[in-house]
């Protein structure tokens, strides 16, 4: 039996991290918060993580448990990280 994800490219997987990355980088911006206030709130212990996620440097993204965190720490739902620009 073929996988049906078997068609989805790494460019489509590349665009989807990107695609969430900016979207947590606007509800930072949004809500006034620095690389390092996130960075503690989600419980890293310095901003190089969300710097690379949210720049997508280094193979680094977001997990579910991070978006999970992030949706709690803005008060949006988890699908907010997932929306096209201007939807």
């Amino acid at each position: 039996m073929a996988s049906y994800f078997s068609n989805v490219s790494e460019e489509e997987i590349k665009q989807f991290h990107a695609l969430i990355a900016n979207n947590v980088k606007r509800l930072r911006l949004e809500h006034n918060q620095s690389l390092m206030d996130l960075s503690l709130d989600l419980g890293f212990r310095s901003g190089s993580f969300v710097g690379s996620a949210e720049a997508c440097k280094n193979n680094k993204h977001f997990s579910v448990e991070h978006l999970y965190k992030l949706s709690k720490i803005f008060n949006v739902p988890i699908e907010e990280f997932c929306k096209e620009k201007g939807n």
